[in-house]
């Protein structure tokens, strides 16, 4: 079997017999290879051209964008997973921004406080890390014998005593005792299923509108731009994030002025300067308050739930903060983010799998590690967890009319999946494309049942039924709630389960009634979330419920090709029929080029598919070759217009995404004086013409985190030269399975594929819901 090199221009038109994507390295010439810039906000693509903090106030991001980021990275790397340290750390945001004493805006007062920072935290042993920890900790386990009467919540507010904790994250790093401390102790029991109905809980709210700011309100936050040299545009966004105060907070701290996705730090801090002159430093506390708190907003966004005090403390040095350390303990002592222990694996001395009981393992030292996070998310991540726990412990007793449906279900593993629901309120289901039959099997045996079943999808047509998870919990779509603000039903199914964030997640299992079943089923092996969390993923690794594994595999070359990248193989496959096409390029340009060809001409010609069903998929939004450029030579070649409706046309396909992570094909229809009208499969929607910019898109061409939870008939893949960077083992894996019937590969990255393939996994994030579902599932299992 050989690539089809494709020398001549005109052989691109029918698509080649198939190849190994891994062919298509050899003979590459070098010299193609263009310079790798660093990842898109979103974590997909190329990025902007750098420098934009040095200037005016500019927005990173667009719309569409379907992963978590909105900072620009470093080092080349970026996207979900990254923590906000550095280039030194275990992945980063920005280096070395201009500090607030740097009147030239250079960054050298950032690089000087980052230095000095750096000196004044002694570097420390895993060994004495580890000692100072566990002596925190046996003073929490004393502490808690003494109080074993009252019950402890997880994750609570500081409440006073500040001081102590602050000393115990000085202790950790620095290994000498600390004082008295007060750290979160162990989750209390799950809830579980009341015999009695319990009192009604209030109904969901209805989705709040922000109102607009008053005009005397912007008047006051733009005079205090106007005096600060910011942009009088900045005015009403202030104005909506700050409130009616905002005109005086800014006066006050001028590094709120964070607060709006638009400014970064080394702005802020010129804002800070014209308005406090000299009284304006990198160490000044209203700035490293504002600071701790954007650094974990950024990091929420590439998908982190909490971060390591270390981390935290290592990218306040790079933004020039003299003494990190004192600045996170000002920030914990303030009450604005909370702090966090967590055991590290089991007690010291202790294997995992004693059965001692629990009065000897709390006797026992465990390591922890501390982590700080913002209320929003750690609140959402410990109410998930509950949830989780509360339906975990759910029981039934209906075995024999599960065990009659599961007689006649349609495969095995649908079989295994039926009796596992059976028995239990929370199970979690996992395998690819063909795999998705077997929770819809389940849907149908639990309807014959009598039961009320809702299967929900991350996009729209992902499911049998047209109800996606956003729609369900606005109420727009699915079964609606009943008088206690639950979802009327007794089985939720929830499709493309690792697109679940932990907010989106903590409010549909908080919507699940008592006595339900939920069952989480996805792919682990594609893109995460948009948000904050990985969810599917923590509650596979606590191995709290059942977990069911398919054994249905994906047919043909395509599942076969797309089941040895998710095991860090870039196989060749046998595709007779030219299921799988490589076309090697030399540049970006012919990248476009060929991908137009593609879509245009030789897949519908070669398969009948036509070239609205055909997707294009691309790592980033910037580049020579990414969704910008290519939309813009596909729009040309298939739907030329003057761009009369803000740069649309009637019948342009686009996307539009009302909210981060949700990205929705449409089409255009017309334009008016109320905004862009859309079609979504058959539904009209309205896009007021001042979100367009922001949330609609070309979209023929969109990042694989756009196309997560949709597939097509056939996808022509873009791999350009400087895309090289962004590329990992989810991110091949996820946009070489969107297609059902074919798949072409443009292929202009040499050996970075296989070697994303073998070598990049899924970047880490930091969350904590593991390890309280494993706490929820401990304490339930402790006698009373």
């Amino acid at each position: 079997m050989s690539t089809d090199r494709q020398a001549e221009p005109a052989a691109a038109e029918e698509p080649a017999a198939e190849a190994s994507p891994a062919d298509a390295d050899q003979n590459r010439p070098a010299e193609a290879r263009a310079a790798e810039p660093e990842a898109e906000p979103d974590g997909s693509g190329t990025a902007e051209p750098a420098g934009a903090e040095d200037g005016p106030v500019a927005v990173h991001g667009e719309a569409g964008d379907g992963g978590p980021g909105a900072e620009p990275p470093v080092s080349g790397r970026g996207g979900a997973g990254e923590s906000p340290a550095g280039p030194e750390a275990e992945a980063g945001l920005e280096t070395a921004p201009a500090a607030a004493d740097d009147p030239a805006g250079s960054g050298a007062g950032a690089e000087a406080g980052a230095d000095a920072g750096a000196q004044a935290t002694p570097a420390l042993s895993e060994a004495q890390a580890e000692l100072a920890a566990q002596k925190i900790e046996r003073e929490r386990i004393a502490r808690r014998k003494a109080e074993r009467e009252a019950p402890v919540e997880a994750g609570a507010k500081l409440s006073g005593q500040a001081a102590d904790l602050l000393a115990a994250v000085r202790a950790v790093e620095s290994g000498a005792k600390p004082s008295a401390v007060y750290f979160d102790e162990a989750p209390a029991a799950p809830r579980r299923p009341a015999a009695a109905p319990a009192a009604p809980r209030p109904a969901a709210p209805a989705p709040v509108t922000a109102t607009a700011p008053s005009a005397d309100t912007v008047e006051g936050v733009r005079a205090v731009l106007a005096r600060g040299g910011a942009p009088e545009a900045l005015a009403a966004p202030a104005a909506a994030a700050l409130g009616e105060d905002a005109a005086g907070q800014l006066t006050e701290n001028p590094w709120r002025l964070l607060s709006l996705p638009a400014v970064r730090p080394a702005q802020a801090d010129g804002f800070a300067r014209a308005l406090l002159g000299d009284e304006a430093g990198p160490g000044d506390e209203r700035r490293t308050t504002v600071l701790v708190g954007w650094l974990l907003a950024q990091a929420g966004l590439k998908g982190h739930t909490a971060l390591e005090a270390p981390v935290l403390e290592k990218a306040l040095a790079q933004y020039g903060v003299p003494d990190p350390a004192e600045a996170l303990e000002q920030a914990i002592g303030e009450g604005s983010v909370l702090v966090f222990h967590e055991p590290l694996g089991p007690p010291a001395g202790k294997n995992s799998q004693d059965s001692q009981d629990a009065e000897d393992a709390e006797d026992t030292e465990r390591p922890v590690r501390v982590l700080v996070g913002l209320e929003g998310a750690a609140m959402a991540e410990e109410s998930l967890a509950d949830g989780l726990a509360r339906l975990a412990a759910g029981t039934f007793d209906d075995a024999a009319e599960w065990e009659r449906a599961a007689g006649s279900a349609p495969s095995p593993s649908a079989a295994e999946l039926i009796r596992a629901v059976a028995g239990h309120g929370l199970v979690t289901h996992t395998g690819g494309e063909a795999a998705r039959a077997e929770p819809v099997a389940l849907a149908a045996a639990a309807r014959e049942l009598g039961l009320r079943v809702c299967v929900a999808a991350h996009a729209p047509g992902g499911g049998p039924d047209p109800v996606t998870v956003a729609g369900l919990l606005s109420g727009a779509e699915g079964p609606g709630r009943d008088a206690d603000g639950q979802f009327a039903l007794d089985l939720l199914v929830v499709l493309d389960a690792p697109q679940l964030d932990v907010e989106t997640a903590a409010a549909l299992v908080e919507s699940v009634p008592d006595g339900a079943r939920l069952v989480l089923s996805g792919d682990p092996g594609v893109l995460g979330s948009a948000g904050a969390g990985r969810v599917f993923a923590d509650v596979l690794a606590a191995r709290t419920c059942p977990q069911l594994v398919s054994r249905t595999p994906d047919p043909g070359p395509l599942g076969e090709l797309v089941s040895g990248v998710g095991i860090g193989e870039l196989n060749q496959v046998d595709a007779p029929g030219k299921e799988v096409v490589i076309v090697p390029v030399k540049d970006a340009g012919e990248a476009v080029h060929r991908a137009v060809q593609l879509v245009a001409e030789s897949v519908p010609r070669a398969f009948g598919i036509p070239a609205d069903s055909v997707q294009v998929i691309t790592p980033g939004h910037g580049g020579s070759a990414g969704t910008r450029a290519l939309n813009a030579a596909l729009k040309e070649r298939l739907n030329p217009g003057p761009g009369r409706f803000g740069g649309f046309d009637p019948g342009d396909r686009v996307v539009h995404v009302p909210s981060a992570g949700r990205a929705l094909a449409a089409r255009v229809v017309s334009a008016d004086a109320e905004g862009l009208h859309l079609d979504r499969a058959g539904v009209r929607i309205v896009v007021p013409k001042e979100l367009v910019e922001s949330q609609v898109r070309h979209g023929w061409a969109v990042t694989a985190h756009q196309a997560v939870g949709t597939r097509w008939p056939a996808v022509v893949v873009v791999l350009p030269g400087d895309a090289a960077q962004a590329l990992s083992r989810d991110w091949v894996y996820t946009a070489f399975g969107r297609g059902e019937r074919h798949l072409s590969v443009v292929h202009g990255v040499d050996q970075a594929l296989p070697h994303a393939v073998a070598e990049v996994p899924a970047k880490p994030r930091t969350t904590r819901l593991t390890g309280l579902l494993t706490a929820l599932a401990t304490a339930g299992a402790q006698p009373e």
